[in-house]
């Protein structure tokens, strides 16, 4: 019988090296020893001294592990933003975007194909969920980056496609591989996990042991009868819920969090609406992240124009929020915020579904 082999990306080092040892009865610390080197140098390296007269171990790993990873499919660049397609082995795209900042660049990753929330402002919501990402796939968006493409990585994201706590596991799983010290090594606080406010995903979060990736959530509007219409989770989990939960997140934590609030004209965006949510948010520790609407391929919104946006943001420093406003590097690549998504995928996978 053929044994499957072992999903390399999938696993954090003490994993990794388990397995083979439990496959083979040897080579533990010659596992260890080839994870850090494909996860930091995209290679192992036979000459290490390390390896001296144990080829043979080496070859019995490499012959167990199966080191795929999906196949870069595009790349698109508006100045130094850059998305990248992977494309995977059931033909779906992965999107990421690469955004270049002073100290080391920030990497937006994706957790799903698609969402099934239906954020109206949001086109990979305008997808539907073609299929929840593995943490190998999400972790590869973030290997591929690093080793392929050279982008120098300080901070990971999960704000691409798709909502990181509708696949939880896979998501944490991916957090736990990305912090491995043994491996790529990036510190928890350089990891952001965002939400369209499940609730129950906080609460999961908030017990997980040890110190956990930063929070942000997505409120958009502080009113239910708007933010209905606008993110429809707010249906199962409004916005009394999902205060009590960042509450709770804060004193457990001890951490702020990053609330997003897109700028859409005419519906959230009035110093009234600035004084809604400032009124919404009394207690918590939050800092504002302020994104002015980015356009769809078939738009329902428009963006404020920057007076209106100005006095927005202003309202809320008054109130004493730390308020900024989000960059809109990558618009004409639709690689901005909200702008991830294929509604090709959509158009197909009903085809198939009704021939």
């Amino acid at each position: 019988m053929t044994l499957t082999k072992i999903p390399f990306f999938a696993h954090t080092s003490t994993s990794y090296a388990e397995t083979i040892f439990q496959r083979l009865g040897k080579g533990l610390q010659h596992a260890f020893r080839i994870y850090s080197q494909v996860m930091r140098r995209n290679a192992i390296d036979r000459q290490d001294s390390f390896f001296n007269n144990s080829q043979h171990i080496i070859d019995e790993i490499e012959a167990l592990t199966d080191f795929t990873l999906p196949n870069l499919h595009g790349q698109k660049d508006e100045g130094s933003t850059g998305k990248f397609l992977l494309s995977t082995q059931d033909n779906l795209f992965i999107e990421s975007v690469c955004i270049p900042m002073q100290a080391g660049g920030t990497l937006c990753v994706s957790s799903q194909v698609g969402c099934r929330l239906g954020c109206t402002f949001c086109e990979t919501g305008r997808m539907g969920l073609l299929r929840n990402l593995t943490p190998e796939e999400i972790v590869a968006q973030v290997v591929i980056a690093k080793h392929q493409l050279g982008f120098n990585i300080r901070n990971v994201v999960f704000m691409g496609m798709g909502e990181p706590f509708d696949n939880y596991d896979a998501v944490m799983q991916a957090v736990r591989v990305l912090t491995d010290p043994k491996g790529l090594g990036f510190g928890k606080r350089h990891l952001t996990v965002s939400t369209s406010g499940l609730v129950d995903g906080i609460a999961r979060f908030m017990e997980e042991s040890g110190e956990t990736p930063n929070l942000a959530v997505s409120i958009t509007a502080a009113e239910d009868v708007l933010r209905n219409k606008l993110m429809p989770i707010n249906r199962k989990h409004d916005l009394a819920q999902l205060y009590d939960a960042m509450l709770a997140y804060n004193r457990k934590s001890g951490r702020e969090i990053l609330i997003a609030y897109v700028l859409l004209q005419g519906l959230n965006d009035t110093p009234e609406h600035a004084e809604r949510l400032a009124i919404y948010l009394q207690g918590l520790s939050v800092k504002i992240n302020v994104i002015p609407y980015n356009q769809q391929t078939r738009d329902r919104f428009t963006a404020p124009g920057e007076v209106t946006i100005e006095i927005f943001i202003q309202h809320l420093r008054k109130r004493g929020y730390a308020t900024m406003r989000r960059g809109t590097k990558g618009r004409e690549i639709m690689a901005a915020c909200g702008q991830l998504g294929n509604l090709e995928l959509k158009r197909q996978r009903i085809l198939r579904a009704n021939p």
